[in-house]
């Protein structure tokens, strides 16, 4: 099972749109995935005293990161890096548990030339610090306006749309292989 995390909790956004893509393709390959959408997060969680005292309605997505054999990150870069909320998120889950020795891999949609390659960048070093483990293969969206239909519900650039297709492919290989090992 492969987690595809939509990155961001704002609205109606390209990272959900992308998030969702995932998921529509690997159950296309018969790649057992679920969605988990930071848009969906209960707003009561947004305050300090959570860090030590975790409400029951953030257990449904701890589960989803605990019971998964590799997590997608779909996320967008917001002032040059990635989403406060994702950061928020990754602080509630369970320590050490959480994503450790966990397969990740990440997927960047920026409205810039560059594809949310320095949030990837920073958020790859938040996810080793936990101990997870990187997939070496990530795919960027720049300019993700242009190489998507209006709608949001097709990728537009066909090389683009390849890559990440690939790269589903071979993240849900490398999990398995991980899987594997710990079994």
């Amino acid at each position: 099972m492969i987690t595809v995390i939509a990155g961001t909790n704002r609205n109606n956004s390209y990272t959900k749109a992308v998030a969702d893509i995932c998921c529509n393709y690997m159950n296309s390959q018969n790649i057992e995935n679920q969605l988990l959408d930071l848009s969906t997060l209960p707003t009561n969680i947004f305050h300090g005293n959570i860090y030590w005292n975790t409400p029951k309605e953030f257990e449904p997505f701890q589960e989803k990161i605990l019971n998964c054999d590799g997590i997608l990150t779909v996320l967008p870069e917001y002032n040059g890096s990635f989403p406060g909320a994702l950061k928020f998120f990754i602080d509630l889950l369970k320590f050490p548990e959480s994503l450790h020795e966990k397969p990740s891999a990440f997927v960047g949609v920026a409205a810039g030339y560059f594809g949310a390659l320095r949030a990837i960048e920073q958020l790859e070093m938040v996810f080793q610090y936990r101990e997870a483990h990187i997939f070496g293969k990530r795919v960027m969206f720049p300019k993700v306006q242009d190489k998507m239909t209006e709608d949001k519900l097709n990728i537009t650039d066909n090389k683009l749309k390849s890559k990440l297709e690939k790269m589903l492919i071979e993240f849900n290989h490398f999990s398995h292989y991980h899987k594997s090992l710990t079994n």
